[in-house]
């Protein structure tokens, strides 16, 4: 986790709902330096003599920023769920499906969503998030993808749907306004998700329940991911991935449902916690 104002986070470790310990100065934040030098299993000894020693902190209020610092990039799959697939009216894509996310779009999984200028139909999709671990390329199976994967993280895909595909069917261009890819609370580390092809996912708006799905239905599961990723470019330690989202994003309902100033978003995955983001106006 990373715990502070924006700007201003400081690497933690959670050790339950109420309390965290502070490991800032065993690493400067949770960056491609720190994942690249087998930052997380440095962690490890020294996290547990300080819980042993009671060496912990409260969280008591303090904001919750992205559980990464911002990374080299933001990678993008559409449409790997086959029941989205299906809501959107399109056939299952045969390869995943690439776009790219600006990297300045991470915020933390409680800050606001800002809809952008001149938006008209800003949609949610929850996801689950990959953080790469190390520098890869060429990976020669999906099985080769588990030793390189850091972790993975809550994500909130937010989306502008005129911008994405009605601007020229640009999807980057849907996908990158300021607050658009919260994350977190935490990064689990793999051996914290016992199956991560059998995760619940859900989202509410408003209070009511709008997404709910299971990455049990992903086309391409995260290793199949990174491995396709990795013949094409190089994955830096700390890249993010978001891997696609279930149905019931505001563009598949009848009549779609889009995100308006003072909406409130909630959304979780099993194991890797719950978020919530308010909805406010363009600048």
């Amino acid at each position: 986790m990373r715990v502070g104002a924006a700007g201003a986070e400081k690497p933690a470790v959670r050790v339950d709902e109420t309390s965290y310990v502070d490991v800032s100065d065993l690493a400067g934040d949770f960056d491609e330096k720190f994942f690249g030098s087998g930052g997380l299993a440095r962690l490890a000894g020294p996290v547990a003599e300080r819980i042993a020693a009671g060496e912990v902190r409260p969280f008591a209020g303090q904001r919750i920023g992205a559980p990464i610092a911002r990374p080299h990039q933001i990678l993008c799959i559409g449409l790997n769920f086959s029941d989205h697939a299906a809501e959107t009216g399109q056939s299952v894509p045969a390869e995943p499906i690439l776009f790219t996310k600006s990297p300045n779009t991470l915020v933390g999984p409680y800050d606001d969503v800002r809809i952008p200028r001149g938006a008209t139909k800003t949609d949610w999709e929850v996801e689950l998030g990959i953080v790469i671990g190390t520098r890869t390329s060429y990976l020669d199976s999906p099985a080769d993808a588990a030793a390189v994967i850091a972790g993975y993280v809550l994500v909130n895909d937010v989306s502008e749907r005129a911008f994405q595909m009605e601007r020229g069917g640009q999807w980057s261009k849907g996908k990158s306004a300021e607050t658009f890819n919260p994350a977190g609370p935490w990064l689990a580390t793999p051996d914290e998700i016992p199956d991560v092809r059998d995760l619940g996912m859900w989202l509410d708006v408003n209070g009511v329940r709008r997404q709910t799905g299971s990455t049990k239905t992903m086309v391409f599961d995260p290793y199949a991911i990174v491995h396709h990723l990795s013949q094409f470019m190089v994955l830096e330690p700390g890249d993010l991935i978001n891997t696609g989202t279930p149905p019931g994003v505001g563009m598949g309902h009848r009549p779609p449902i889009w995100l308006k100033p003072g909406d409130v978003m909630e959304l979780g995955i099993d194991r890797l916690g719950v978020a919530r983001q308010q909805v406010v106006g363009p600048r």
